[in-house]
């Protein structure tokens, strides 16, 4: 398990050139460093479903193999890019961004999710709870906020909350933050909370997996559409490298992606910095970045 204090104790023993991979050549008789955040409820579900696609791409580059790191919080996979650990990452749109406003990595293909590129943040609520208006009628309930490197998770209600609702979480709710998504979900089932934050990927997911009961809860608040995951390379990729794995990530066809990409993702489409700039204007108002000078 590689987490974000081990990156960046890692990071120091690399030498620079270490960090300009695939500059000189398309490929090189090493292996590739890929990063996946903390997609399923444990570390090593993650590595297994994510696996065939890292191994897809090592062979479509001509690597000699891979190494996978699955990071235990969102913002992980953004240390790991800014101190120049991976050569490609499936990142999290939020953790995108804030690698990108750190290191200015670049997003190059967008996964789409049962042919969608798009999701959506959810607020869910304990089924007894009496709530006729959001967020109005939930003051004083206490709720779980994701890692607060999560767009769904955090960002994205963070956001509403100042934006649209007016409100300040941490005085309006009982408010925790830092949970997984899957543990969130459980808690509102559990009822150790009466709303949580996720995403509607996720809830489906523990829903059709068993791991929740569809009406141990219910969704209050859904968000304007959201791109999807970003998958990102270091700006000291070479062109030949980017063109390379997005070409493979783009050449995946819906008969293929079963045995590529976890349940669901059915592909990519292509994605620039542009593809997440609504993500960024959050982050930029939440404070939690900086303007690029």
């Amino acid at each position: 398990m590689t987490t974000r204090r081990s990156f960046v104790s890692l990071a120091g023993s690399l030498a620079l050139g270490q960090l300009a991979t695939f500059n000189v050549a398309r490929a090189q008789s090493r292996k590739l460093r890929f990063g996946v955040g903390p997609y399923l409820p444990t570390t090593e579900d993650t590595r297994k479903s994510f696996t065939p696609i890292f191994a897809h791409l090592a062979k479509a580059v001509g690597a000699a193999g891979f190494d996978l790191a699955v990071t235990t919080d969102w913002a992980g996979l953004a240390v790991a890019m800014g101190s120049g650990q991976l050569d490609c990452a499936w990142m999290g749109p939020w953790g995108y961004v804030i690698a990108n406003n750190a290191t200015d990595c670049q997003a190059i293909a967008t996964a789409k999710y049962d042919e969608k590129p798009t999701y959506h943040a959810i607020i869910v609520a304990r089924p007894d709870l009496k709530l006729s208006r959001f967020p109005a009628d939930t003051k004083g309930r206490s709720i779980s906020f994701a890692d607060v490197g999560s767009t769904s998770g955090w960002l994205i209600p963070s956001y509403y909350a100042r934006e649209i609702w007016k409100i300040d979480p941490r005085s309006f709710w009982k408010y925790s933050e830092g949970a997984s998504h899957p543990a969130n979900e459980i808690a509102v089932q559990a009822g150790h909370v009466d709303l949580a934050t996720d995403y509607d990927r996720n809830r489906n997911a523990m829903i059709e997996a068993g791991r929740v009961r569809p009406e141990a809860s219910r969704i209050v608040w859904e968000s304007d559409p959201l791109p999807n995951d970003a998958i990102a390379v270091p700006k000291t990729a070479s062109p030949a490298f980017r063109s390379d794995v997005q070409k493979a990530l783009l050449s995946i066809r819906v008969d293929e992606a079963g045995a590529l990409l976890p349940r669901h993702y059915t592909g990519f489409v292509p994605a620039t910095h542009e593809t997440y700039r609504m993500i960024e204007t959050a982050g930029l108002v939440l404070g939690r970045i900086k303007p690029k000078s």
